[in-house]
């Protein structure tokens, strides 16, 4: 039975994750805010207008990464402390205060870049060449001398932030704040429902009438708010439009891509090679899952149940951490030790309560411990869903000892590598547990309904829909919630084709995901999981040296471009071989499945 949550004071805060390591009181946070506002003011003074040969810049780049690490703390600290409790009152208000001290701040520090671009570029190339902490940031600013804008122009737009993140913040506040799903009916009882209760629990609930009926009831309420939803998206595709334009670029996703630093020929390969070769291993799936469940007709919202309810075992926190510790020991005793810290020194946040985000991150302030959050259902999909975050945890962690703050953070196309990695690496110690055919069945399906389905499959089209979004804001059109839903539902017909019906409802999925507001996100787990998808392989394969290698590229942040990044793990993204190579291990995964199943009514 699906209880009401509980507020965020009513919960264990020994569930709960403690932001101490940041600021130990939200004074301490207002106090670092007005110093980190008057140190930016002094070294506005210091060095505008003298930025102009080597070591004056490498001594403000010095002061401005010091800086920039303050702006790190209290801009984690405010919106980690904002994100387990939307409601409360005070989080609020300091969320509220720092962005808009932070348009202020950033006013101040747009004279670094635009100094220093201003330069000659034979001058620029040879600061660059010489300069031993900052040559690899030097080397990324040289990529936007062609797309920067008058310095004055450069610290207005800066000002402007805390408007830009607007809509995101808007967005959140209607979806945590705003929309009250109240109850649904089963069988004349009445259920509570919550965004966290549905895509938690009731959207996977393998009573058939429960699951569709809570789908039907999520649809509905969404639907009330599709229109403000889509102007609030609307408006931050029309910024992207008119920075993009007011930069040069040639069209939006141009623009999105550069800091990405990957071309449109990996990310429309990304998307096209999916949509058509892995679809029909996918279709094959939802056939099963249908044929296992006993459905007369596979529809939308039935496609995340597992294939085999009866070996869906619930999973106590303690009992995640001994599978996530035994699956994870191969990557070495100082991961292992980020790992141990996560649980031991309150860096996981647990629990449910009213007003917190949805879904699962992680954060990771630079230079100090980790910060994951996760809803815990006591679902075994969730050990996937922490040992997902632990790998962003045990990479930021291991670049943040490496790499200075200008380098720590890699490009968004590899960022999902490491997270989705360590769920390989679980599925391959699961999978080494037992012969047993119920059981091997029940794990490859885990990897396919929660590492594959989730990255390969509701990211991928959602990266397929954002595309089209961008080429029709291109084209100069608006988005409308009737123009939204109709790319969407395309876009989800296309991929299941006849094996699924799409119910009334499915299109308002654009409604649910926050990555909309983050640029090129969506495709980006495709990509992450691609490398980790052929690296995992090369683990279970070589052992202690793959690991070793991988560690080495963990360690590099954003020290170099992704596509070096995976050729130091011995992988070429310049080719579609891995991306193939995935989807066709994700088709033998369905033959697996196939297989098992038949064996197993056999012996039935």
């Amino acid at each position: 039975m699906i209880m009401s949550l509980p507020n965020r004071n009513e919960v264990p805060i020994e569930q709960t994750w403690d932001l101490s390591t940041l600021f130990p009181t939200n004074e301490a946070f207002y106090a670092q805010l007005d110093e980190t506002i008057e140190r930016t003011k002094q070294f506005n003074n210091q060095f505008a207008n003298t930025l102009n040969d080597a070591t004056i810049i490498e001594a403000a780049l010095d002061e401005y990464a010091a800086i920039k690490k303050q702006l790190n703390h209290l801009g984690n600290y405010a919106s980690l402390l904002f994100s387990v409790d939307q409601t409360d009152e005070t989080s609020g208000k300091l969320y509220s205060k720092y962005a808009n001290a932070y348009g202020t701040i950033a006013s101040l520090l747009t004279f670094v870049e635009s100094e220093i671009l201003s330069l000659d570029a034979d001058k620029l190339t040879q600061i660059k060449d010489t300069s031993n902490k900052y040559k690899r940031y030097l080397e990324k600013l040289i990529t936007q001398k062609p797309y920067q804008l008058h310095p004055e122009v450069e610290k207005t737009l800066a000002a402007f932030s805390p408007v830009f993140n607007a809509p995101y913040n808007l967005y959140d506040t209607t979806k945590m704040q705003d929309i009250d799903f109240g109850t649904f009916s089963v069988n004349g009882q009445e259920i509570p429902m919550s965004y966290v209760s549905f895509e938690g629990e009731l959207e996977v609930d393998s009573n058939t009438e429960l699951r569709r009926n809570a789908f039907r009831k999520f649809s509905d309420t969404l639907k009330q708010y599709e229109n403000t939803t889509a102007k609030t998206y609307d408006l931050v595709l029309q910024q992207e439009k008119i920075e993009s334009k007011l930069r040069g670029y040639e069209s939006v996703i141009d623009y999105l891509l550069h800091p990405q630093e990957v071309s449109q020929d990996l990310y429309h390969r990304q998307i096209d090679l999916i949509t058509t070769e892995l679809a029909p291993h996918m279709r094959r799936y939802a056939k099963l899952l249908q044929k296992t469940n006993g459905l007369a007709t596979m529809k939308f919202e039935d496609l995340k149940i597992s294939l085999d309810e009866s070996y869906e075992p619930e999973i106590t926190v303690e009992e995640s951490r001994d599978y996530i510790k035994k699956a994870l020991s191969i990557m070495g005793e100082d991961y292992m030790q980020i790992v141990n810290d996560a649980y031991d020194k309150r860096q996981i946040d647990f629990v449910q309560n009213k007003g917190k985000s949805t879904g699962a991150f992680c954060a990771s302030p630079y230079q100090v411990n980790p910060f994951i959050l996760i809803s815990w259902t006591s679902k075994m999909t969730e050990v996937f869903v922490l040992a997902h975050e632990l790998g962003h945890a045990g990479h930021f962690q291991l670049a943040h000892q490496n790499q200075n703050i200008f380098d720590e953070s890699c490009s968004l196309y590899f960022v999902e590598a490491p997270s989705t990695m360590n769920e390989m690496l679980m599925a391959n110690y699961l999978l080494s547990e037992s012969n047993d055919p119920k059981f091997k069945r029940w794990v490859i399906a885990s990897i396919i309904s929660r590492t594959y389905y989730h990255n390969f499959v509701t990211h991928l089209l959602e990266a397929a829909y954002q595309r089209e979004v961008y080429r029709l804001v291109d084209l100069g059109e608006s988005m409308t919630a009737d123009t939204l839903n109709r790319i969407k539902r395309q876009v989800i017909e296309d991929f299941w084709g006849d094996a699924v019906e799409i119910t009334d409802g499915a299109e308002l999925t654009w409604m649910r995901q926050p990555h909309y507001y983050m640029g090129l996100y969506p495709y980006t787990y495709s990509a992450g999981l691609t490398i980790s998808t052929i690296m995992s392989q090369r683990i279970l394969k070589e052992g202690e040296p793959a690991v070793k290698a991988w560690i080495e590229v963990l360690k590099q942040g954003g020290a170099l471009p992704p596509v070096e990044l995976a050729k130091m793990a011995g992988i070429d993204l310049t080719t579609d071989g891995p991306l193939k190579e995935t989807i066709a291990y994700i088709g033998a995964l369905v033959d697996e499945l196939e297989k098992l199943t038949e064996e197993i009514e056999q012996q039935q």
